[in-house]
C-alpha cells in the first residue's frame, strides 16, 4: 500500500468549474476559449511572445524539431541524463542524437563536452533543465550564436525555473514544456511550444494542425500531425496557472526541508547553483553507493513511501547503445540517484517521516 506517493496533482482550484464550462459549451475538442486563455496566461508568465498548446510534452519536442527543419543527416546534441522523450523525439525526425555527459553538482549538461561534440552536421543543441534546475544558458547561448547552431530548451521539468532571473524557455530559438499529471502544473496530458520567433511559431501551428493551409479550407500543403490540445485540457491548465506561484513556492519549501533534514548525513541532496532558481519538479538525492540504492528503495516501499530512480543515461539503453560510450558523471548519478515525494500537497510531517526512514536505513 502506498501511503506517500511520489507525486499527485493538486486540483483544488477552478479545474472542475472550467471543465464543466467546457462541457456546458460543448467545445470539448481542439477549439474553444480556454486554449487561447491558457496559451496567453502561460506565455505572459514566462515572458515569451508566442505559445501554442499541444497534446503532450513529447510531441512538443518533436514539433519544435520539425519547426526548425531538423531531419536526416543532422545531429542534435542532447544530455544522456534525461527522460527518454528528449532523445526519441530527435530519432523521430531521422536525425542523430549525440550524447553529452553531466556536471556536478548541478547534474546538468557538460558545456565542455558539448563543445567537443560539435561537428559540421550539428543542427541544434537541446538543453534539458533536469529536475527543475536550469542549465548554464549563458554559455550555451553564446556557443550557439558563435557556431550558428539552433538552441532548443526542453523545459518539461522546469516551469518557473530561472537562470540569472530570466525564465527558462526564453533563451532558446524554441522551447517546450510538459503538463503530464506529475508535472508542476498539469493538464492530464499536454504540452506547450514557445518561441520569440514569429516564423517558428507559424510553422509549429501549421504542423501541429495536420498541415492545414491557412487560406484554403481542407487543403493541406505539408505532411502535418494531429498534435493539438483539447479545450478541456486547456481549461485544467488555465486553472492550474492561477495557482502556479503557490505550487512553486511550496515545492521550494519542501526541498529546503529535505535539505535541512539531510545535513550532516551521507545523503547528497540536489544542489542549487547561486545564479538559478530551482523549482524542484522532483526532490532528488544521491545515496552513498549504487549497491545500496535499490535496497533503500525497497525499504522505503515497505514503509509505504513511493520513490523512483533517477533517469538511466539514455546511451546505456539498447536502442541507443550500439556504439559503446562512457559518460562517467551521468552514469554515477543514474545509478546512485533517487527521486523522493515532492508534490505541493506533501506535509512537513511527511517529509520528516521520509527523511527519518532514509536515515534509519543507513544507521
Amino acid at each position: 500500500m502506498i501511503k506517500i506517493p511520489i507525486y499527485e496533482p493538486s486540483l483544488s482550484g477552478n479545474e472542475k468549474k472550467y471543465v464543466n464550462d467546457c462541457l456546458d459549451s460543448t467545445w470539448i475538442s481542439s477549439k474553444g476559449k480556454y486554449l487561447q486563455l491558457f496559451e496567453d496566461r502561460f506565455k505572459n508568465f514566462i515572458g515569451v511572445k508566442y505559445a501554442t498548446a499541444v497534446s503532450n510534452g513529447t510531441v512538443a519536442i518533436h514539433l519544435a524539431l520539425i519547426a526548425l527543419g531538423v531531419g536526416p543527416e543532422d545531429e542534435v546534441i542532447v544530455p544522456t541524463l534525461t527522460y527518454i522523450a528528449s532523445v526519441n523525439a530527435i530519432a523521430y525526425t531521422g536525425a542523430v542524437p549525440v550524447f553529452v555527459d553531466s556536471v556536478e553538482p548541478s547534474w546538468q549538461m557538460d558545456i565542455e563536452d558539448v563543445k567537443r561534440k560539435i561537428t559540421a552536421k550539428t543542427k541544434a543543441i537541446m538543453a534539458v533543465h533536469l529536475y527543475g534546475h536550469p542549465c548554464d544558458m549563458k554559455s550555451l547561448k553564446e556557443l550557439c550564436v558563435e557556431k550558428n547552431i539552433f538552441l532548443i530548451e526542453d523545459c518539461a521539468e522546469a516551469i518557473g525555473s530561472m537562470f540569472e532571473n530570466q525564465h527558462v524557455g526564453t533563451f532558446g530559438d524554441i522551447s517546450t514544456f510538459s503538463f503530464f499529471g506529475n508535472k508542476t502544473i498539469t493538464t492530464g496530458e499536454g504540452g506547450m511550444v514557445v518561441t520569440n520567433d514569429e516564423t517558428l511559431y507559424d510553422r509549429a501551428v501549421h504542423f501541429k494542425g495536420q498541415g492545414l493551409a491557412q487560406h484554403r479550407q481542407y487543403w493541406h500543403d505539408v505532411i502535418g500531425y494531429n498534435y493539438r490540445m483539447t479545450n478541456i485540457c486547456a481549461a485544467i491548465g488555465y486553472a492550474q496557472m492561477e495557482q502556479i506561484e503557490h505550487f512553486i513556492e511550496r515545492k521550494r519549501e519542501i526541498a529546503n526541508l529535505y535539505r535541512e533534514q539531510f545535513l550532516n548525513t551521507n545523503i547528497e541532496f540536489h544542489h542549487e547553483a547561486e545564479n538559478v532558481k530551482h523549482t524542484y519538479w522532483m526532490c532528488s538525492i544521491l545515496v552513498p553507493d549504487d549497491k545500496s540504492r535499490d535496497d533503500l528503495r525497497s525499504y522505503l516501499s515497505n514503509k509505504g513511501i513511493e520513490t523512483r530512480p533517477l533517469f538511466y543515461p539514455v546511451h546505456t539503453m539498447p536502442m541507443y547503445s550500439r556504439k559503446f560510450q562512457r559518460h562517467a558523471i551521468a552514469e554515477k548519478l543514474g545509478w546512485r540517484g533517487i527521486n523522493l515525494p515532492s508534490f505541493p500537497g506533501l506535509t512537513n510531517e511527511q517529509v520528516i517521516e521520509i527523511c527519518t526512514a532514509v536515515k534509519d536505513f543507513y544507521k
